[in-house]
Parts: structure tokens; sequence; C-alpha cells
């Protein structure tokens, strides 16, 4: 499936889930903060900025942010929540498309890089978000770290929670470096809903490469936004790359 696709109008109204998940204070509280933080006082661009559940607060805390965004109907929502003149948001793919305007800081939350399939779009996203930049500006991207090890000799598949209600699966190319997310809800009876999004995996010594050839140099990692040190047993990152003075 393209991410249009499955990015469509009833995956854009059931992505906010207010004061819990990703949307809970002690996730994005600290997401802002550290944008905050990052941003310096300069404009910053969000890519993939879905339905603002980032650039919304930050916004809302002075920063002057604008938005990239594949996806009409997730735009649509954000629209009823700021407009034009208070997020200014281009649609279209992030590896590619032009936003007018400089930047201090270009940043990618949740896993969103993991949306370009290829490892030539991915690149192409570095890039590009290198093009937006003022010298010394920074690129954010917070990322998963792959969990193989989880993943049994000889199956493509582990389950990643298992909740009343609620099951996650994934299922794992290795070679290509592909993951199928399968997000399966439960209703009364017989009644279940299935939502599936498809990723490529980056490891982070491979981000760091494709953070050089577009003229990066990094800067910092930490497990989370809230400075938690990075180790060998961290299952995400939020990297922070910046271009020379």
């Amino acid at each position: 499936m393209q991410q249009q696709e499955v990015w469509d109008a009833d995956a854009a109204a059931a992505y906010d889930t207010p004061g819990t998940g990703m949307f809970a204070p002690d996730v994005l509280g600290p997401t802002v903060d550290r944008l905050v933080a990052e941003a310096g006082g300069g404009r910053v661009l969000e890519f993939a900025v879905g339905t603002g559940r980032v650039a919304v607060p930050l916004a809302a805390r002075g920063v002057p942010v604008a938005g990239v965004e594949l996806s009409r109907p997730m735009l649509d929502r954000l629209r009823e929540k700021a407009g034009e003149d208070e997020l200014p948001v281009v649609e279209g793919d992030m590896a590619t498309v032009r936003v007018p305007g400089e930047f201090s800081l270009v940043y990618l939350v949740f896993n969103t890089i993991s949306n370009l399939l290829t490892q030539d779009e991915q690149v192409a996203c570095f890039r590009n978000a290198a093009r937006h930049l003022r010298p010394g500006g920074r690129f954010l991207v917070e990322l998963w770290v792959p969990q193989l090890r989880s993943l049994p000799p000889g199956s493509s598949a582990t389950v990643f929670t298992a909740e009343p209600g609620y099951l996650g699966v994934d299922t794992c190319d290795v070679l290509h470096q592909r993951v199928v997310s399968h997000h399966v809800r439960f209703g009364a009876g017989r009644e279940a809903t299935l939502f599936r999004s498809e990723h490529r995996w980056v490891w982070p010594a491979e981000l760091d490469l494709m953070a050089r050839l577009a003229g990066f140099a990094l800067e910092a990692r930490d497990a989370d936004f809230a400075g938690t040190p990075f180790t060998a047993e961290s299952t995400s990152h939020v990297s922070v790359y910046r271009l020379p003075g």
C-alpha cells in the first residue's frame, strides 16, 4: 500500500487519543520541551506533521512552526486545531517537497522516517532536511531500535503488545529491513478491527551514515526526549544531527 492509502480518513479519525498513549502528558511534555530547546528561538519545520500532535503544542509555546504532510485526511484533522496562518503546511512527500524559508530545526518524531520504505528515500529525506536549514541548523530524528533478538529462530513474526482489547504483531522481512505492524483491536463478541502499516527499519549506525551523506554530524543521542542515556539495551533513540556553522 502507498502511504496515502495507509493514512486514510479512518486512520486520521482514530489517530488522536487525547491524554493517553503518545498524547499522554509524560510523553508529549518532554518532547515539546526538548524541541523548544533545540529550536533556540528560531523557526522549526516538522516533517510528517500529521494531525499536529507535536506541532500544535509547540506553536502554543511561541515557536514558529511549519509542516509537511502527505496525507490529506491527517492534514484536515490538523486544520480543525490550527489555521494556515498559525501553522502553515505544505502537502507533499517529506523526502522531496520544499517549504519556503529557512529553519533552525527540522524534526521527525515517533518513528516517521521509517514510513519511507527504501534507503534511497531515507537518504533523500536527510538531504531535504539539510536544504531547509540555516548554517549550524539541526535535524532531530526519533526512531525505534530494531528488536531482532526477540524474533525466534526460523520465525518472521513477533508479538510486541498483548493486552485486553488489543494485540500488536510485527511481521519482519529481515533481508530487506521491512516490518509490517498489525494492530488488532477487539470489540464486543467477534468484532475486531485491523490497522496495518509498513516500515523500513534503520539501525543507528546506518542513520548516522545517511546524515554524513547529507553533510550532517551527530551532535547528541539519547534514549528518549527526557535525556535518558542511550545504551545497548535502549529500544529507541532521539538523535540530533547538526550542519556546519
